[in-house]
């Protein structure tokens, strides 16, 4: 017979004290409900922070906590399962390892594994406290059957209403700083018991965090350990010749599918050992026998395993999870607000700042978690100050402190030790070969990084560090296209006696956020006024160079000849002699304040929307030219305008009207039916009034210019 051991019993173990179990009993019991009420023997229950920005694990059922390692505390934005189901407020049903590898490609990665997964919010009288996930087996069928999706729901009101209870008493369900892993109830609760009625030789078992709980002594010989060095421990940390995560990952495979597995691996020097695992809700039952080399696919490393840094899925997890979020960042403030809502939770920390070296001095670009004020007291550090930030700016070396003493014996009187925080981690960021600053991750309490941990974290610096340096050369260009962009556009429209004018600019949101719409208004003599409005066709530099120069040129043609038939002409002339492809639309309106009319010429632009004195608004019909570049014989005949007190024009660029799915005669119709209901409130509020659903929008595709006149009394 072998020795075996609860697995509860786990002596040299340290770290923080797990959370008091009473106080998430009742939730617990509930949890262990979960194979008679839907057949599955592995989930979670997570709960809302306090701040309502994160999800906390506080239970797993079944699973050994290293599955959820990476997910422990997550940001309501991660693209998971549990946080889809909170935002959406509905059951997330993942039905396969395809599917997950097709929805959730981060998660896919870190568990490749085949089973299928539920999450289902819970809710209390509206307000969302948390959520509830069940895997289930492989073999399950790829839909959730309405049985099952009602026992999800009674699962999800059962844990709402005594999260709600005790938030209503004033004692708030809240997880520690490890989440609770239990068990469910079975018959054979005895390891040895349980392990010996699956196969009746030569084997051991592995509870569900991994640790063997009983070895036979024929197992134990053909590990080459004694039996009381095996128990308690994980194979992998135990035997040397175990450490590949391969081996692993076929025990969380089986744990995972539900399904039983194998594989083959060389025991030093040249003994070549067969493995079997067979799973159940309650653990894994492994068969070990002796195995011929040529009779398996599966090779085995021969190489010494202590010369070889594994990382483990959890670890792959950050890793690609955030090398895939931090392509999606932008700018500079992008890159610290993925910091901040994925790799701080997922480590436990409480705050990020991201410090950069400029001229000799470390310089703040961003943090989060701080309180207000305290990183200015480290903007400008010089480079020659003995701070563990300048050390990690100028050393790639990262500094890892696991309490507030460790940082003080090395750095006695120092500001960083009045920051609030108790653990920190100082990671360079190198790339190209350059250091170009540091990260600070910083944690709430002591903190212990395990050389994983920093592993992990050193190579997440390097990630960051390339998605800065990107960031800061996309911010470098984006600020020179802004201030090229709003050195061409008029700083203030001039005042003019019996005329009131107002414009607005929208740039788009892709790219550069710059592009070639523009408009002015010219005092053409004492009696007359040019309103210019136009579009370069593009969303670039270019664009906005070419809108620079056709504005200059309407403004030379307009104070050397007014008529707007004759401006437009000659603009298109110098387009041509300009020798660019580029096309441009323009409406040219020539106002005469004395008899209240307006001459209009028009290449190829959105007709202006008039709106008269009695309240009534039209769209104009002008007889049109050829857009600006097109022909440059072309000619733009005039059209005559009454602008009586009280008449408003609008003028526009397509951005305007135009959108993705949108219909461009209903456009028109509502702009039109928006000017005649409010065209006589002032026109400051008339013009945000125009423009205000579009500027709320997420996403422009172009740029939007507006120009509002209005005929008044002088």
């Amino acid at each position: 017979m072998g020795a075996s051991r609860p697995a509860s019993s786990r002596p040299g173990r340290g770290g923080a004290e797990p959370p008091a179990k009473d106080d998430l009993e009742p939730l617990a019991e509930v949890l262990r409900s979960i194979p008679d009420r839907l057949d599955a023997h592995l989930g979670g229950l997570y709960l809302l922070s306090e701040d309502g920005h994160l999800l906390e694990l506080a239970l797993t059922l079944g699973a050994a906590r290293g599955f959820t390692r990476p997910w422990q505390r997550v940001g309501l934005a991660a693209p998971i399962p549990v946080a889809d189901a909170v935002r959406g407020g509905h059951v997330v049903w993942v039905g396969g390892a395809e599917e997950m590898a097709r929805r959730y490609p981060r998660v896919a990665v870190a568990m490749p594994y085949a089973f299928c997964l539920a999450a289902a919010p819970i809710v209390a009288h509206g307000v969302t406290l948390g959520t509830v996930f069940v895997l289930w087996p492989a073999s399950h069928p790829p839909e959730l059957s309405s049985a099952e999706r009602h026992g999800l729901a009674l699962l999800a009101a059962d844990l709402a209403e005594l999260v709600e209870r005790a938030a209503r008493t004033g004692k708030p369900l809240r997880p520690g700083p490890r989440s609770v892993a239990i068990t469910a109830e079975y018959a054979a609760a005895d390891p040895l018991t349980a392990t010996v009625a699956r196969l009746p030789e030569g084997m051991c078992g592995i509870d569900l965090d991994g640790r063997l709980t009983c070895v036979t002594p024929t197992a134990a010989e053909l590990l080459g350990e004694p039996v009381e060095q095996l128990l308690g421990e994980r194979p992998w940390s135990a035997l040397p010749w175990l450490v590949d995560p391969v081996y692993e990952y076929h025990y969380r495979a089986a744990v995972i599918s539900g399904q039983s597995t194998s594989f083959v691996a060389v025991r030093p020097p040249d003994r070549w050992l067969y493995f079997q695992l067979y799973p159940d809700p309650s653990g894994v039952t492994v068969r070990i026998s002796d195995a011929e080399a040529s009779q398996h696919d599966l090779p085995a490393a021969d190489s010494p395993p202590d010369t070889v840094v594994h990382t483990r899925p959890g670890a792959l997890y950050h890793i690609l999870h955030l090398a895939s979020a931090l392509t999606e960042a932008v700018s500079v403030q992008d890159v610290v607000g993925m910091i901040a809502d994925q790799i701080v939770p997922a480590f436990g920390g409480q705050a990020v700042a991201v410090l950069l070296v400029e001229g000799g001095r470390l310089r703040k670009v961003g943090h989060r978690g701080y309180p207000p004020g305290l990183i200015d007291k480290f903007d400008g550090t010089p480079l020659t100050e003995p701070t563990p930030g300048v050390q990690a700016s100028t050393s790639p070396v990262p500094a890892f402190f696991e309490s507030r003493a460790e940082l003080e014996r090395l750095y006695p009187g120092r500001r960083e030790t009045q920051d609030g925080m108790s653990a920190w981690a100082y990671l360079p960021l190198v790339t190209s070969g350059r250091l170009i600053g540091t990260c600070v991750l910083a944690f709430a309490a002591p903190h212990r990084f395990g050389t994983e941990e920093r592993t992990v974290l050193t190579s997440l610096g390097g990630l960051v560090a390339q998605a800065l340096d990107r960031a800061r050369l996309y911010d470098t260009k984006l600020g020179l296209a802004h201030g090229l962009q709003d050195s061409l556009l008029p700083q203030a429209l001039p005042k003019v006696p019996g005329l009131e004018a107002t414009a607005r600019y929208l740039p788009g949101t892709e790219g550069l956020d710059i592009g070639g719409d523009f408009y002015d208004l010219i005092r053409v003599d004492g009696d007359a006024v040019a309103v210019v409005i136009g579009d370069v066709q593009g969303h670039n530099v270019n664009a906005a160079a070419l809108m620079g120069q056709i504005r200059t040129a309407v403004r030379a043609f307009a104070t050397a000849d007014a008529n707007p038939s004759t401006v437009l002409a000659r603009t298109n002339r110098l387009l041509a002699d300009l020798d660019t492809t580029l096309l441009a639309s323009c409406a040219y309106l020539r106002v005469d304040l004395t008899r209240r009319e307006a001459w209009l010429a028009d290449a190829g632009h959105p007709a202006p929307l008039l709106r008269s004195p009695d309240g009534r608004a039209s769209l104009l019909e002008p007889r049109s030219g050829m857009m600006l570049n097109v022909d440059p014989t072309a000619e733009y005949p005039l059209t005559r305008i009454d602008l009586p007190i009280g008449a408003t024009l609008a003028l526009y660029t397509d951005g305007l009207i135009e959108a993705p799915g949108v219909d461009l005669d209903q456009a028109l119709a509502d702009l039109c039916a928006k000017l005649a209901l409010h065209g006589g409130e002032p026109l400051d509020h008339l013009a945000d009034m125009l423009i205000g659903q579009i500027k709320q929008a997420e996403h422009r595709t172009d740029d939007i210019a507006l120009l509002l006149v209005r005929s008044v009394p002088r």
